[in-house]
C-alpha cells in the first residue's frame, strides 16, 4: 500500500477516534488480552466524508488487486456495512457471512446468494490474529467458492496473523496499519514519543504485554 494511503487512513482513524491509544491504561480485548490500542472502525460509518474516502480507497484496490472478484463477502458483524458500501460501488454481488453458524432460527451462516462459480473477496474492518476472519474464508472454501483473498481497512500487523494468512494461502490487502498510524499519532500529538517503546513492545508480544 502507498505511503499516502497509510497516511490517510491514518488520520481519518485518529480524527473520528476510531482508533484510541492509551499506553498507560490499556484497554481488556475479549481474548483477555492487555492493550495499548483499541480500535472499532464503525465509528467511522458516522462521517459521511471519511465513510466516501475509505470506500473508495479500499474499492479501488480491490479493482486493482482482484480484477476478476464478482462478489464481495463481509464478515460479520463489522464488515457488513462497508463490504455493502463497497459492492455497491464496485457493482458487484454482496452477501455476508458469519465465523461461525447462527444458533437458532435457519442456522445460516452465509446470508444472501452467492453464484456456484463466484469470484469472492472477504471484506473485514479490522485484521487482528485473523483467527475468526479466516473462519470465513475456510467456511466459504469448504463450501466450493472461490475466495481470491481479503480485503480490511486496518491491520496490526502482528507476526501471529501473518502467519496465519500465509498457512491458509490468503492474500491479504490492508489500507492502513499499525506502524503507520502510530507514526500520525506522534506526529499529531496524540501520544508521546516516550511511549514509542511500549507501543512496539505490545504488536510484539501482545499475549505476554501488560
Amino acid at each position: 500500500m502507498s505511503a499516502s494511503i497509510e497516511t490517510k487512513i491514518a488520520k481519518i482513524l485518529l480524527e473520528t477516534s476510531a482508533i484510541k491509544l492509551s499506553p498507560d491504561a490499556p484497554f481488556q480485548w475479549s481474548s483477555g488480552w492487555n492493550s495499548p490500542i483499541y480500535c472499532d472502525n464503525r465509528t467511522v460509518l458516522s462521517y459521511a466524508h471519511h465513510r466516501k474516502a475509505i470506500k473508495e480507497m479500499l474499492s479501488a484496490e480491490i479493482k486493482r488487486q482482484f480484477p476478476t472478484a464478482d462478489t464481495i463477502i463481509g464478515v460479520a458483524t463489522a464488515g457488513i456495512a462497508m463490504g455493502a458500501l463497497i459492492a455497491d460501488e464496485l457493482n458487484l454481488s454482496y452477501a455476508y457471512c458469519r465465523p461461525e453458524p447462527k444458533s437458532h432460527g435457519l442456522k445460516r451462516q452465509l446470508e444472501g446468494k452467492v453464484a456456484p462459480n463466484a469470484t469472492l473477496v472477504v471484506l473485514e474492518d479490522l485484521i487482528s490474529t485473523g483467527g475468526s476472519s479466516l473462519k470465513v474464508v475456510h467456511y466459504l472454501r469448504n463450501e466450493g467458492y472461490h475466495v481470491a483473498g481479503m480485503a480490511a481497512i486496518f491491520t496490526y500487523g502482528f507476526p501471529i496473523a501473518e502467519a496465519n494468512f500465509k498457512a491458509a494461502d490468503c492474500k491479504l490487502i490492508t489500507l492502513g496499519n499499525y506502524g503507520s498510524m502510530i507514526h500520525e499519532a506522534v506526529a499529531s500529538g496524540y501520544v508521546q514519543a516516550a511511549d514509542l517503546d511500549k507501543l512496539a513492545q505490545w504488536r510484539e508480544s501482545p499475549d505476554t504485554w501488560g
